[in-house]
């Protein structure tokens, strides 16, 4: 049987998923502490979070199930020009298939088509093929944290400028 992936935008019935996946990868890398995204309000209402202006989050499927999934919002405390990648997890079974930077992408593209110029992401030590993935495509680690995005447990900062940049 072959595997089916399928990339969209979140729906509300991908909610409780969404937070399973989220409470799930967070604690294998040791972020489920204080000053984690873990805890943010939003965990168990992506959809509708992520339904206003500016924001987008999208969801990978596998064979009619969410494994992962991956967003941006504005980064408080920041210009409106800067983005945020929220949020992007994905299950053990959907690593190493390419889906990370499938998703990225459309992250990006999303992003830039939505009018930001830069995006940034908090990460941690740990995650280092997803930090392999950000400067892949493109990503600048910088040495301290940007806005106020509560999440004083990442030690990892990156940006992007999504201005000169093609994600197709």
């Amino acid at each position: 049987m072959s595997t089916q992936w399928i990339l969209r935008p979140i729906k509300p019935k991908d909610d409780a998923a969404v937070a399973a996946i989220i409470r799930a990868v967070m604690p294998e890398f040791g972020a489920s502490g204080p000053g984690f995204a873990i805890h943010d309000a939003e965990v168990d209402t992506m959809s509708a979070s992520y339904s206003r202006s500016r924001h987008a989050y999208f969801v990978v499927e596998q064979d009619g199930r969410v494994v992962g999934g991956g967003g941006f919002a504005p980064l408080a405390g920041a210009d409106p020009s800067v983005c945020e990648l929220r949020k992007m997890y994905f299950l053990k079974e959907a690593r190493g298939h390419g889906l990370g930077e499938k998703l990225l992408r459309r992250c990006l593209a999303s992003a830039k088509e939505a009018g930001y110029q830069l995006c940034y992401l908090e990460t941690l030590t740990g995650m280092d093929r997803a930090q392999k993935l950000y400067e892949r495509l493109g990503f600048s680690q910088i040495p301290k944290a940007l806005g106020n995005t509560g999440h004083f447990g990442c030690n990892r900062f990156f940006t992007l400028d999504l201005s000169h940049a093609s994600f197709s």
